[in-house]
């Protein structure tokens, strides 16, 4: 008798044959290959409720939406990038529209270090991907509420990025602590923006940290969070580097921790992003994913290098987490008081930072200012420049923007001219439309 899958669930398959950063670099095509190999393999298309769709390629409007590149998106973008995000978005509008319960984007280039701004490449990330997939969705099914919860081993700073104004998303990354992995950030006190205070979370776990670890973030932090933060759609950003085998990682997280976590976590859509020990992890880590999505066993799913006793996690870990979960917990219960604090006698907040590229090895200096408000996400003002002479401005206006932070957003751009900018954008979310002023020959 055929196999039913008590979940219907749908996988999107892209592997991007014809695009790596270097033949031999860890982010490359066999990092799907050996999974499709084990998927096919296992039967799992075989399970009826099991249904592959093929990814739909996104257009640069879908790009457009989240992103500004410099000196355009068309330069630092492939068809590789939009198959990829068109996978992911392929995903979530089949869960959209009730053809299965959930979707995995089995897809690369991945994307969760791509910020706002985009110079070149970074974290292996120049299109995020979920960002994409997430705005396509508004756009064409209204505002929803949006929970991401990253468990890629390394901090989703770019996906931080674009959602720190954004009351609407909720952002959970769980991470190898900053201090000893790339790109150095996701510490509990990035709380997000002032408009948005408490919808972003960072819990950066010690390197060593087992299946009991991260599933205790989940239990005793993450579901607590979802239940009274009430999302109208659950997106993983589903790396799998968090694997004990991870050849660039120094975690121990195993299949059978992800098949868990996927379990519990229950959500709509998952978006594969890192994960680079492409044959001891990725085909059986993978396996477990879809497994757990489908509501199927995964107890047979064993990778081969796998030994229970060299997985132990200290005694002084297990406590760390124990009280950071009790700690963040408590901070995002206690969120609007503490963002009362945070802006009063303020009307603006305004931020100076640097960031790294560490694939195009240039660093980007970045001025912004938000308006604090009451009534949406405020009007955000940023600059940006890696060199001085090709300094770029962008204007976002926020869903259910309010007419004060319209006014001062469009002042904002129609005051800024080409002279002193080489590329000035409005992205007004309200109308879902960019509107752009480009120097000549910028």
């Amino acid at each position: 008798m055929r196999l039913r899958a008590p979940q219907r669930t749908g996988v999107v398959f892209f592997p991007a044959f014809d695009w790596a950063i270097d033949p031999t670099h860890p982010e490359r095509e066999e990092r799907l290959l050996y999974t499709r190999d084990q998927i096919f393999e296992e039967g799992l298309l075989d399970i009826e409720g099991v249904v592959e769709y093929p990814p739909r390629v996104a257009a640069m409007a879908d790009v457009e939406r989240v992103h500004t590149g410099v000196p355009d998106l068309e330069t630092h973008t492939s068809p590789s990038h939009l198959v990829s995000a068109g996978g992911a978005i392929e995903a979530a509008r089949r869960v959209l529209d009730g053809d299965v319960e959930r979707a995995f984007a089995l897809v690369r280039p991945p994307g969760h270090h791509a910020r706002r701004v985009v110079h070149g490449l970074r974290g292996f990330c120049v299109i995020n991907i979920e960002a994409v997939m997430i705005e396509h969705l508004r756009s064409h099914y209204g505002d929803l509420r949006v929970a991401v919860v990253d468990t890629d081993c390394h901090h989703g700073d770019g996906t931080q990025d674009i959602y720190w104004h954004d009351p609407d998303t909720l952002f959970i990354s769980i991470h190898q602590d900053g201090r000893t992995l790339y790109p150095g950030s996701g510490f509990p006190d990035e709380f997000g923006g002032p408009n948005a205070f408490g919808t972003t979370l960072n819990i950066p776990l010690p390197p060593g940290t087992t299946d009991d670890g991260l599933l205790h973030v989940v239990d005793h932090l993450v579901l607590p969070v979802l239940e009274e933060w009430k999302p109208d759609l659950v997106v993983n950003s589903a790396g799998q580097d968090n694997h004990f085998t991870d050849p660039i990682t120094d975690m121990a997280i195993t299949a059978q921790g992800y098949a868990t976590l996927t379990r519990r976590l229950r959500a709509h859509v998952a978006v594969l992003e890192g994960g680079y020990s492409v044959q001891s992890a990725l085909p059986y880590v993978n396996t477990g994913i879809l497994l757990a999505m489908a509501g199927l066993d995964t107890s047979a799913v064993v990778e081969p290098d796998y030994h229970p006793d060299l997985l132990r996690m200290g005694e002084r870990s297990r406590q760390y987490i124990e009280r950071l979960c009790e700690l963040m917990l408590e901070k995002f219960l206690r969120r609007d008081a503490l963002r009362a604090e945070a802006v009063r006698g303020r009307t603006h907040l305004e931020e100076t930072r640097s960031v790294f590229y560490d694939g195009a090895g240039i660093r980007e200096q970045q001025h912004e200012r938000v308006r604090v408000c009451d009534d949406c996400g405020g009007a955000v003002v940023l600059e940006s420049w890696e060199n001085p002479a090709r300094k770029v401005l962008t204007v976002e206006l926020p869903r259910r923007c309010c007419p004060a932070c319209r006014a001062q957003g469009e002042d904002a751009f129609h005051r800024a001219t080409t002279d002193e900018y080489a590329l000035v954008e409005l992205h007004d979310r309200p109308h879902d439309r960019v509107e752009r002023k480009r120097r000549a020959g910028g």
